[in-house]
């Protein structure tokens, strides 16, 4: 299977059905719950790869794939309001099948996969719609499986959390997981990750929309005012 052309048939396809349910008579017509704000962590890249684009299975030019369950993640940054977040830099960050983050304080990184990106970016379009084909998460000592996300407009980080396989085992002994008390608080950052049909080495899918406590400019914004916010562990210094 030609992957590069899959991954693009698939995002279309994905948008198409956003597209669809953005147009539903009277979808939001309540507010919508904000996902809960969930930490950075410590292994946010110190030093960002020179490839940072939505693909963080293939390197650069590399022929070789990353290793893991390769799954195309999509879905759109919302207002409270149900207002598209649009020209948003999304970005996400994670562990490789192996455990290990690309970040020189991570103690497993003798063992990381040189193959896998570990960080991508993604601006959002007018309907504040993202995608990015990674891997599924796997658990490390001390974390039920997740990838970080954040969300920048402006040039200011406005957004982080984490998403969450539904139904995985170790997600009621998360430290972090449990400290959002509310079950209805706690479906925000569960997804599930399904299977493609059609797809012959097992690709997966998961939707999920971030709904962020942030209100958009009106329509006379400038396209792009700023990029990449600073992580948390820059912010303090």
């Amino acid at each position: 299977m030609d992957h590069s052309n899959f991954s693009r048939r698939f995002f279309m396809q994905q948008m198409a059905f956003a597209a669809a349910s953005l147009s539903t008579p009277g979808l939001w017509a309540e507010e919508l719950t904000t996902t809960p704000r969930m930490t950075e962590g410590p292994f946010y890249p110190d030093k960002l790869p020179l490839d940072t684009d939505n693909d963080l299975l293939i390197l650069n030019d590399s022929l070789t794939a990353a290793a893991g369950e390769v799954t195309h993640l999509s879905g759109r940054i919302l207002s409270a309001a149900g207002e598209s977040i649009r020209n948003a830099f999304v970005e996400i960050w994670q562990v490789d099948h192996n455990g290990a983050y690309i970040n020189s304080n991570d103690p497993r990184l003798e063992n990381r996969d040189t193959n896998f990106q570990g960080y991508g970016r993604f601006l959002t379009d007018v309907q504040g719609r993202y995608y990015f084909r990674t891997i599924k998460p796997v658990p490390y000592p001390g974390r039920t499986p997740h990838i970080h996300l954040a969300v920048s407009k402006n040039g200011q980080r406005i957004w982080t959390t984490q998403l969450l396989v539904n139904g995985h085992d170790q997600n009621a002994q998360d430290g972090l997981f449990r400290r959002i008390t509310d079950p209805k608080l706690q479906k925000l950052v569960l997804a599930d990750f399904k299977p493609i049909k059609g797809s012959k080495t097992g690709e997966l899918a998961v939707n999920w929309d971030v709904v962020i406590g942030w209100t958009p400019a009106d329509e006379h914004e400038p396209p792009i005012q700023g990029g990449i916010g600073k992580p948390e562990w820059r912010q303090r210094r």
